[in-house]
């Protein structure tokens, strides 16, 4: 008998500008730690105006965690300290393992629309310090599967028997799930898994609690997670990872698991000493 995911927690974001005055919606965050573990911060874009993005972000560091930029519609270049530069496209996923550190820019040129979101992804302690790393996951990468009452587009890790691009140190499952107005995504996973479900456009419901759009939700542990849509083209990033039982040291751009290494960065970064390795590029 299967023991269907229920309702956890549910976090709806609220507006602010970052970088150099980029308006977006942050749903996740340092307060939200524990519940969406290994998720630290998700910020979503939804924008048809091109002033309330195209500053992007300035070069800034990072250490300790992974950046995962999914761009459904629109575009995002990338460029970091030591000369690497590439873009993603609409439906596109830029992956960056900041790891032992690394300064970079993200520019987000104009579009008819920006959608899309991007996640922090923590990293265990042992790898806290790994080579950092840039993967663009490009749309010839990324399968479109059919599945009832829509489609399902793997953007990292494996669906059933498909296999799309995989994690170097977390396991990660992420699908932007489509569904027609009233139809029902399930979905058979491990017991133990974190799993967190993303409304990206249009309201679900879950065990008879409705949704609304652009709303994160922590799912209770169990085999089965199933999902209904209450819109038309709905729109649902399914997140699944596991649980990093390590504290939690947070400080801006930067994500470690104690105070002194914290410190240790930030004197890292003054000093000219931050960057550390030279960063690979897939």
């Amino acid at each position: 008998m299967s023991n269907v995911r229920n309702i956890q927690t549910t976090v709806q974001g609220y507006t602010t500008v970052d970088g150099a005055g980029v308006k977006l919606v942050r749903v996740l965050g340092g307060e939200t730690i524990k519940d969406f573990n290994p998720i630290l911060m998700l910020d979503s874009f939804d924008s048809t105006n091109p002033d309330e993005y195209t500053a992007g972000f300035p070069m800034h560091p990072h250490r300790g965690i992974e950046t995962i930029s999914y761009v459904y519609k629109g575009g995002m270049v990338h460029r970091d300290s030591l000369g690497n530069e590439a873009a993603v496209h609409s439906g596109e996923v830029q992956w960056m393992t900041a790891g032992s550190g690394i300064m970079h820019e993200e520019l987000v040129p104009a579009a008819e629309r920006l959608l899309g979101v991007q996640l922090w992804l923590n990293l265990p302690k042992e790898h806290k310090m790994a080579n950092p790393a840039y993967h663009p996951v490009t749309n010839d990468m990324i399968e479109d599967i059919e599945i009832d009452g829509g489609y399902l587009r793997l953007l990292v890790g494996t669906y059933h028997d498909h296999v799309g691009h995989k994690s170097s140190y977390l396991p990660l499952n992420y699908y932007d799930v489509h569904l027609e107005n009233g139809r029902t995504f399930t979905h058979t996973v491990k017991a133990d898994a974190s799993i967190m479900l993303f409304t990206l456009i249009g309201d679900i419901e879950i065990n008879g609690t409705v949704v609304k759009e652009k709303t994160a939700v922590k799912l209770t542990a169990g085999d089965t997670v199933t999902f209904t849509a209450k819109s038309d083209d709905t729109q649902v990033l399914y997140i699944e990872s596991i649980a990093i039982d390590e504290p939690v040291a947070w400080a801006g751009p930067i994500v470690m698991n104690t105070q002194d290494e914290l410190r240790e960065a930030f004197r890292e970064l003054q000093n000219g000493t931050f960057v550390k390795a030279k960063m690979d590029v897939e």
